[in-house]
């Protein structure tokens, strides 16, 4: 990508150069500003902080001047979800319930980034507390997708896709709790990580023990996705999870192009019951290149049960608790899908609630016994592209070539939300545009710890077919 187009930079490239002397963190930071000020049309953020960010560049610019170390990330423009504390700054999780919820400290995660040497410059949209898969709120309106606008960006990190893709930042900080990395990565066409469970730690969980919601990077490329969590992971004594992760490590079959010996086992359907021509299309074409390359690709026929209602229960449950503090003072400005949610949740028992943990325990146990049979898995990130826009995620249902497929978990997301539940990294990666004209996507879910087993996975699918110079209209 041309040096005078900085906004179009990989995080890894604008590295390099300011490493080279050749880019100036403020000229890049500034570049990245004027971008999002350009772009509000698509209202990617809730907050933009140019004075502490270029005051950061500064810093940065100084650092390279003086011949000081730097760490991977220095001097590039990162944004972070607005479900994720920055200290000084409101973490308003996208509803008016945390509109002066101001961070007393950082998270450790928002440490990292900083300790790498990245200049955090805004934090992004989401739905309220970030309850569906796609970005709008009765607050702030509609995040849209910068492909298409009568489109969703997905979500929940709907707002951190739509600035990558956009230009807006090479790369961006989400959250993952039942697909929300994957689906507007997806949507947007980027490459969305969701780590093995404490992989990377997730702090501000409320219910560490029975966590189904991770932190993720968010990027163009997988070279930046891989530096993103090399300088994430590690342990935090506030995350149990992460104090005994799996370490993270390569099969020897990913350790060269040769893949010859490599096990994939390929899950067509989920719980949906259409997939789209296009994406099927698209699918087969990454599991070709796969194919070439000497991996030997297998359909999945096992009867798995990837417990659409018991999950459904353990969410919806889980935000009838959370927010029945909220509902007194604020239910008539909280998003009418997340009060249905929440009035769902509050129609299942304790024995109901219960039911679904063990059928969370029964779930992993399925995916488990597939990996003594193959290496990685491979899916479609979603059974079709972007929904639209308007899109009411607690009564409409997903439409897919014509036929009605139920809600979104079951006819769009049904292969992204299992491995919350298992706690098994996946991947997505773009492959392609459908009939539409959007972005298609393949999934590729790991055995626990097997993080760097999809990212050079996606490497070679990324070298076969290529997509960081596709960009979206105005980018």
């Amino acid at each position: 990508m041309p040096e005078s187009q900085p906004t179009q930079l990989t995080a890894a490239r604008a590295a390099a150069l300011i490493r080279a002397k050749k880019l100036s963190p403020v000229e890049y930071t500034q570049a990245v500003l004027d971008q999002a000020s350009r772009r509000q049309d698509l209202n990617a953020f809730a907050t933009l902080l140019p004075e502490e960010a270029l005051a950061a560049a500064r810093v940065a610019e100084q650092a390279v001047m003086d011949g000081r170390p730097l760490g991977p990330l220095h001097g590039v423009p990162v944004s972070v979800k607005d479900q994720v504390d920055m200290a000084g700054v409101v973490t308003g999780h996208g509803s008016a319930v945390y509109a002066d919820n101001t961070a007393a400290a950082d998270d450790i995660l928002v440490r990292r980034l900083r300790d790498s040497g990245a200049i955090i410059f805004g934090k992004t949209r989401l739905p309220e507390f970030g309850h569906k898969g796609l970005t709008d709120s009765p607050v702030y309106g509609l995040t849209p997708n910068p492909w298409d606008k009568t489109r969703t960006a997905g979500g929940s990190s709907g707002g951190a896709a739509v600035a990558v893709a956009a230009g807006i930042g090479a790369i961006a900080l989400g959250t993952d709790g039942a697909g929300s990395v994957r689906i507007p990565a997806a949507c947007c066409g980027l490459v969305g990580l969701k780590p093995t469970l404490g992989a990377l730690p997730w702090q501000q969980g409320s219910d560490t023990f029975g966590n189904y919601t991770y932190a993720g990077p968010m990027t163009r490329s997988v070279t930046d996705a891989a530096v993103m969590f090399t300088a994430l992971a590690g342990p935090c004594p506030a995350d149990p999870w992460s104090l005994s992760a799996t370490p993270p490590r390569l099969n020897p079959a990913l350790t060269g192009n040769d893949l010859s010996g490599l096990r994939i086992g390929y899950i067509e359907r989920a719980t949906n019951p259409r997939l789209a021509a296009d994406m099927a299309e698209a699918t087969r074409a990454s599991l070709a290149v796969l194919e070439g390359l000497g991996a030997e690709v297998t359909p999945v026929a096992d009867p798995i049960d990837w417990i659409e209602f018991p999950a459904r229960i353990l969410y919806q449950g889980n935000y009838a608790v959370s927010m029945a503090r909220h509902l007194p003072q604020w239910q008539n400005q909280m998003d009418p899908a997340l009060l249905a949610f929440v009035e769902r949740g509050n129609g299942f028992d304790l024995h109901e609630f219960r039911q679904g943990q063990y059928a969370r325990t029964r779930l992993f146990r399925s995916i488990q016994a597939l990996f003594g049979r193959f290496d990685l898995l491979v899916t479609p990130t979603l059974s079709r592209t972007a929904l639209p826009a308007d899109f009411d995620a607690a009564n409409d249902q997903v439409e897919v070539e014509g036929e009605l497929c139920g809600i979104t978990r079951q006819g769009w997301s049904s292969y992204v939300y299992p491995f919350n539940l298992t706690g098994h990294p996946a991947l997505t990666v773009p492959n392609g545009f459908g009939a539409d004209g959007l972005p298609t996507a393949v999934q590729l879910v790991g055995p626990w710890g097997g993080d760097l087993d999809l990212l050079r996975l996606a490497g070679l699918l990324e070298a076969a077919a290529p997509w960081a110079d596709y960009w979206p209209p105005e980018a």
